[in-house]
Order: C-alpha cells, then structure tokens, then sequence
C-alpha cells in the first residue's frame, strides 16, 4: 500500500466530528459590515482564517461594502477625502476581499445605497447608473435579501435580527449594528429559530467612525452558519 493510500481510522467522537466537519452542506461565512476604505487592519485575515477553521464553502457579506462618508446624509468631515478619492480608496480596498472571495452574495446596506438614493432624489433615472459591480470590478451577487436553508440573510435597517426573527419566525442574520454580536434562539412548542447579529469589521478610530465616538465598543466580528442548524459568532482578538 502506498503510503498517500494511508487512512486513519477514525471511532467514536473523533468519527463523529470529522464526519460533521466534512459533510456535504452549505457551509457560510457571514462577513460584518466593512465600510470600504475604512476597514480596521487585520480583518480581513480573520475573515480568511475563520472560513478556514470551519471549513466553510460559502460567503455572505451582510451588507454595507461601502462607506460613502462623502455622500452621507449626515454631517462630513471637510478635512477627509473627496468623493473621487474616497471611491477610489474603496475599489482598491475591495479588490483585495474580491481576491480572497471572488465567488460572494452581498446584501446592499443603507450606505451602499446612498448614491442610488440621491440620485433618485435629483430625478435621475436608475439607467444612467452604474451596477455596484460595474463600479467596484466585482462578480458578486448584489441583493437585498437572500434566504438560505431557511435562514434570512438581511442587513437590518428593520431592527435587530432579534426583533426580525420574532416578527417573522423565522431565523434571521443581521449586520447594521455596529455593537452587538450575538447569537439568540426564540424556542416554542412548534418552532426554533435563531437570531444572530454578526459584528462589524470598521475601523472605530477613523474620521468616518466619528459620529460612534461616544457609543459603546464595536464588536469586531463575522458569522458562521452550518447547514441552517448552528449559527457561531466569532470575534477577532483586538
């Protein structure tokens, strides 16, 4: 027998987890807000070595790639970059995460969406835009809500995934809130779901972060969601 022909054989609980970390089911990393450029250093790597750690095969980013500080509705920092600039800094920044995850769905947040917003309030007909994939040189499948082995995949401008799996009973991963990260099951008679906040990956000490500055800390994390039965928060070590 050749020696690569060699297989261990595997009893009890060590057969049962290697069978349970090998089965053929999806697998999905749950990646936090980004809010491209403004990424905290470093979470990228943890993104890659959680996925795997699991040994996962699939990727959901929960939303909000982009910052857009510049075309906020909120107040901006006239010292920070211009729209050209800060766009630029972006698409560089989302080209290493293309890299890492060139196969991806990415559920559109409030501050992906603030160009299509106000373009719509100037009366711009949505055929002069841009797709985000055009703009970012991504392959990515870009959309609002996605539903996997009976799990919703949303960003949560709606509420917490807390509230969202009670109203719709139905288990819910949310991202949106930069300071919590948790994983809750709701349990009745006839049901079970569970209600997962994944954390986010921004950088707290830059300009664009300014407006949290006297929030509570940001939990700097992602998800991971087996087969529709377990959900797992991960945090990164700061």
């Amino acid at each position: 027998m050749m020696e690569s022909d060699f297989r261990p054989r595997l009893k009890g609980n060590t057969k049962a987890a290697y069978d349970n970390f090998t089965k053929k089911e999806r697998r999905i990393l749950v990646i936090g807000d980004i809010h491209a450029p403004f990424t905290l250093e470093g979470y990228l790597e943890f993104c890659q070595d959680v996925y795997a750690r699991y040994n996962l095969n699939q990727v959901v980013f929960i939303g909000d790639i982009l910052d857009n500080h510049y075309s906020s509705y909120h107040e901006t920092d006239p010292s920070g970059l211009s729209g050209k600039d800060e766009l630029e800094c972006a698409i560089e920044h989302v080209a290493l995460w293309k890299e890492a995850f060139p196969v991806a769905d990415v559920i559109i947040g409030n501050h992906d969406r603030l160009i299509m917003r106000k373009a719509f309030s100037s009366d711009v007909p949505k055929e002069w835009i841009k797709s985000y994939n055009e703009v970012l040189g991504t392959n990515w499948n870009w959309t609002e809500r996605i539903v996997y082995d009976n799990v919703q995949f949303v960003h949560g401008e709606g509420g917490t995934a807390r509230t969202k799996a009670r109203n719709d009973m139905m288990s819910t991963v949310s991202g949106h809130i930069h300071t919590q990260a948790y994983t809750e099951w709701l349990v009745g008679r006839n049901f079970k779901v569970f209600a997962m906040q994944v954390g986010c990956g921004v950088d707290a000490s830059s300009y664009a972060a300014a407006y949290a500055k006297n929030f509570k800390r940001q939990a700097i994390g992602c998800g991971v969601v087996l087969g529709g039965h377990t959900a797992i928060n991960c945090l990164m070590e700061l």
